[in-house]
């Protein structure tokens, strides 16, 4: 493939996916290629892929979210590249801002995009869900993710500017999927956080728990989206908490690696 000065192209990582794929390729007809890597589904997250028009890359191995990520951009040969996690949705509105920016000869490197989650089926804009900048559209060659197991990041060189659409995240369907969430973030974090030196007690568990919540009910304004803004800053509040007694385990304990069983590829 030759590319072009806006060519672009869509990539995804993906593992057992099938719930959440089809909405966000669908969203993705736009764009010159999609590139789905997949980590060893076993739900027809590949086949499903496949049958929606996407190129489907198989990895087995899990090296953690960013290397996996650079996998992916690895199989890109077009000049923009449109970093996306399956549980992620691009509106109309976005997909056109998108393609006016990179048809600018004076577009930047890099672009985030403000990103609107949902949780238990509403869309939260405060507690400091909303606006999550994430930076996500990008030249190919001018960036690559940081190497994190989770919460990766993109490093990239020169100017990032901002866009205006919002990404759609349908990031937590039940308490059941924020239950499951939390006690992998949790312990993802723990170990992030672990081999970085970084160490914990029961008090500076409690204590960062509590300023979980008081940051995102009160500081972040949580209370504003209602009954759920509670939920969610108690949820926050307790994923804090069990990642600092993760953190504390860790040391006092052998340290060990998180299973791939044990993780997502939209923990986003």
């Amino acid at each position: 493939m030759q590319p072009s000065d806006v060519s672009i192209s869509a990539i995804i990582i993906t593992r057992n996916e099938s719930r959440n794929l089809a909405d966000c390729l669908r969203g993705l007809d736009w764009c010159d290629e999609i590139i789905v890597l997949d980590s060893g589904s076993t739900d027809g997250t590949q086949e499903l892929a496949r049958s929606l028009g996407a190129r489907v890359v198989v990895r087995a191995d899990w090296p953690g979210f960013g290397p996996q990520k650079n996998r992916a951009l690895d199989c890109v040969q077009t000049t923009w590249v449109l970093s996306i996690d399956a549980d992620e949705r691009v509106t109309p509105k976005l997909a056109d801002e998108i393609r006016t920016i990179i048809a600018r000869p004076d577009a930047a490197n890099a672009y985030s995009l403000p990103r609107l989650s949902s949780y238990c089926d509403q869309f939260m804009r405060h507690g400091g869900w909303y606006p999550d900048q994430v930076v996500r559209l990008f030249r190919r060659g001018t960036a690559r993710f940081s190497d994190d197991i989770v919460h990766e990041s993109l490093q990239t060189t020169g100017r990032v500017g901002e866009m205006r659409q919002d990404l759609i995240h349908i990031s937590y369907r039940s308490l059941d999927d924020v239950l499951e969430k939390m006690n992998r973030y949790s312990t993802a974090g723990a170990l992030k956080a672990a081999a970085k030196g970084r160490t914990a007690s029961l008090l500076s568990a409690w204590l960062h728990s509590r300023w979980a919540f008081l940051r995102a009910y009160v500081l972040r304004l949580g209370f504003l989206d209602g009954r759920l803004g509670f939920v969610l800053a108690c949820s926050i509040a307790h994923e804090t908490w069990y990642r600092h007694l993760k953190l504390w385990q860790l040391t006092r304990e052998k340290p060990r690696t998180i299973a791939p069983h044990e993780q997502s590829e939209s923990l986003d």
